[in-house]
């Protein structure tokens, strides 16, 4: 009895193959700094670094100026928030493809120890800024002797 499915030639299955594979890539290769949480909203991709003495907060904030950045600190976060403003676009020009987001973005990111808020410096440089919070020194332990009566 003759099988029900059709015959594929080889290069048939292994070009189906590839689609599946290519759908899949594209599917996973997403990063959070081209995640869009809504409309016109996007998120930095951060990185949290510590050393013995500092906190360091890096943010990926292609196309902004320093001015478009806030950042304000409250008890254990940080938060940074923008808008990335749209170049204008040049007139007679057709898009066929726009993946570049834009928009408002905030994002909050918990602090691993106390910092002082007052000696934080930040710096913009290349597209990233960076956040260097000098620790609060951890208040010393003092053993407490219990007394009986």
């Amino acid at each position: 009895m003759p099988s029900l499915t059709p015959w594929r030639e080889k290069k048939d299955v292994e070009k189906f193959r590839k689609e599946v594979d290519r759908l899949f890539e594209r599917f996973f290769e997403w990063r959070p700094s081209f995640f869009r949480t809504g409309e016109g909203e996007w998120m930095p991709v951060v990185d949290l670094s510590e050393t013995s003495k500092e906190i360091i907060v890096r943010a990926e904030l292609p196309g902004m100026e320093p001015d478009d950045i806030d950042v304000s600190i409250t008890g254990h976060t940080v938060t940074i928030k923008g808008e990335r403003k749209q170049e204008k676009e040049e007139e007679g020009e057709n898009f066929h493809k726009i993946e570049r987001t834009y928009g408002m973005f905030s994002r909050t990111i918990q602090l691993p120890a106390e910092i002082d808020p007052d000696k934080v410096k930040a710096t913009y440089k290349k597209g990233v800024l960076t956040l260097k919070m000098p620790k609060v020194k951890a208040e010393t332990v003092k053993k407490v002797q219990i007394q009986t009566n």
